[in-house]
């Protein structure tokens, strides 16, 4: 199956944080509506840092395979901080 992210445009505030901390630029922002969308899912690469960002949690990702991001984890940050 493929990845498939939605926008909900009833919660999305059109502050374009997505756009902004997109690495494959997979959002755009819909000027008529004044909300962000999805421009390019194809190139998604299931960061999820869209999703993390979203203040008003607008943005779902569906049929990705969930790995723990450790770089989020502030602990497990706290314990590699004496390596870096």
């Amino acid at each position: 199956m493929a990845l498939e992210i939605t926008v909900h445009e009833q919660s999305c505030r059109g502050c374009e944080l997505c756009i902004d901390i997109c690495p494959t630029k997979v959002f755009t922002r819909d000027e008529e509506k004044r909300l962000c969308t999805v421009a390019h899912a194809e190139d998604c690469i299931a960061c999820l840092s869209c999703t993390y960002i979203c203040p008003s949690g607008a943005i779902e990702h569906r049929d990705i395979h969930l790995v723990k991001n450790f770089y989020r984890d502030e602990e497990f940050c706290r314990k590699m901080g004496r390596f870096l």
